[in-house]
């Protein structure tokens, strides 16, 4: 059973609450930079069990009518066609996916920044696409020596040089399609010319995770290293913060290493700095909203170990280094987890055993482990589905939710004329054949209906999956791993 651990309703209101208080404090105008997701954080949803995904997003929309969003994205990345690893998307395209998204909220977008801009061809080219679509552009200009040459930097030929973004609210949220887009340096930007303007603004950052006031080494900190392991954040005390105030908080590398240069911007643009410390910078009240502590830090822990063999699997298709598997190994050592504390592994590899083929198994709310193995007919991962939700409908083991007589056609279709190579269902095949049969079978019905229930469940698969397996089990909204190793020795894997 899942226990929450986390008063989604009451962040909601404390966060928004200590937004509006930190627009008041500079005088009626703020820029806001959101780190991490807007939408979708599952990661948040999955470490904190009562948090939404979409919490941050509704916590905007109770201020859209103050609010109005930037959307920054680096020159750069849209040169090298940089891709989300999470949507497959590249990052320009995500922009206009954000676009989207926003406006079907209620939220005003004013413009989007291109930063680190440089005369690119293709990065022109994209510009006139925004503008044709009726999108305001601005761009930003690299500056050389930045962020350390302050004197260079805070000047007329260095913000100065960028374009004034021209924004009508008293909060503006600077959020980007991914990191290293220039957030930060966007709003600094800002900030000196709004104060050439005489208009006062202040400065914040929108935080999730690290949590300032929960322990350095508390689960839920760890899943955030486990999280960003490839980018090697490092959470930290805040010495700045301990200095100022002589109060022990948590922050990460990145924001400690930065916070001299940015105190001293913030020193010459203001004439004196708003904040003592990074943590001081940023509006984060999720630590003041856990319940149960020992829930969010199990579930902490589980996300942990999920994260280690996202990360062995990206090590088997050679997109990730050792050093990220050995940090994550130190990490469940710190967090007192390890595998054999994930059940549907030795489920899965048990049956795999027995079996001799690949296998997958499946823990349900109750607690109750479900296996599946290969046949003839189905892949070990829709073998398990099925069998899942014949434990959920409380339908017998010997009960067949589909005939052979309708896997069959769809496995002729599948090698004769759409030129695959394996004749077995995928789970999305089988969940549109156990559709079809609903339609005149109420036991297939039945087990239909039980894929809500499936939500937040571990799944566990002794072989990596095709990615059309992987996105089913995603919108199901069940937490996935798999053994780093391929059903076949092929060399080429889709």
């Amino acid at each position: 059973m899942l226990r929450l651990g986390f008063d989604n309703d009451k962040y909601l209101h404390l966060q928004s609450k200590h937004i509006k208080e930190r627009i008041g404090q500079f005088g009626g105008k703020l820029y806001l930079e959101f780190g991490g997701k807007l939408f979708d954080d599952y990661h948040a949803s999955r470490v904190l069990p009562g948090f939404k995904p979409d919490s941050k997003i509704d916590m905007l929309v109770q201020l859209k009518d103050d609010a109005e969003i930037v959307i920054v994205i680096s020159a750069g990345d849209i040169e090298k066609n940089k891709v989300r690893g999470d949507l497959g998307i590249t990052y320009d395209a995500d922009v206009l996916r954000l676009i989207d998204a926003f406006r079907g909220y209620g939220l005003y977008v004013g413009s989007v920044v291109l930063t680190q801009f440089n005369g690119q061809a293709s990065v022109i080219a994209y510009e006139k696409k925004l503008e044709a679509l009726g999108i305001k552009v601005y761009r930003h200009y690299p500056i050389e020596g930045y962020p350390a040459n302050i004197p260079l930097i805070v000047s007329e030929e260095g913000f100065g040089r960028n374009d004034y973004i021209e924004t009508q609210r008293s909060l503006v949220v600077l959020t980007a399609p991914g990191p290293g887009s220039g957030k930060m340096a966007t709003c600094l930007s800002q900030l000196y010319h709004e104060n050439k303007r005489g208009v006062k603004a202040g400065y914040a950052k929108f935080e999730t995770f690290p949590i300032w006031n929960i322990p350095l080494r508390h689960p839920v900190n760890l899943a955030y290293e486990a999280a960003t392991a490839d980018l090697n954040d490092v959470n930290m005390i805040d010495p700045f913060h301990l200095e100022a105030y002589g109060e022990t908080t948590v922050n990460y590398n990145r924001d400690v290493e930065v916070f001299p240069v940015l105190n001293a911007m913030f020193e010459q643009i203001y004439g004196v700095s708003p904040y003592k410390s990074p943590t001081d910078m940023g509006v984060n009240m999720v630590g003041n909203c856990i319940f149960n502590d020992e829930a969010v830090s199990d579930a902490a822990r589980t996300e942990i170990v999920r994260r280690y063999y996202k990360a062995l699997n990206d090590h088997r298709k050679g997109a990730l280094g050792d050093d990220v598997i050995y940090k994550l190994e130190l990490l469940m050592k710190q967090a007192g987890t390890s595998i054999e504390d994930r059940v549907v592994v030795a489920a899965a590899n048990r049956r795999a055993e027995e079996t001799g083929d690949p296998a997958a198994a499946i823990e349900l709310m109750d607690g109750t482990i479900v296996t599946g193995k290969t046949s003839a007919l189905l892949g070990a991962s829709s073998a398990m589905l099925l069998n899942a939700l014949k434990t959920l409908a409380g339908i017998g083991k010997e009960v067949k939710l589909i005939a052979p007589e309708i896997i069959e056609p769809i496995q002729k279709l599948k090698i004769g004329h759409l030129g695959n190579q394996n004749p077995r269902l995928h789970t999305d095949e089988v969940l549109i054949a156990l559709s079809i049969c609903a339609v005149t079978d109420p036991v297939a019905d039945l087990a239909l209906k039980q894929l809500e229930k499936l939500k937040c469940c571990e799944v566990h698969s002794t072989v990596i999956l095709s990615s059309v397996d992987e996105t089913v089990f995603k919108k199901l909204g069940v937490n996935l791993t798999c053994e780093p190793k391929y059903e076949t020795k092929k060399l080429f894997h889709r």
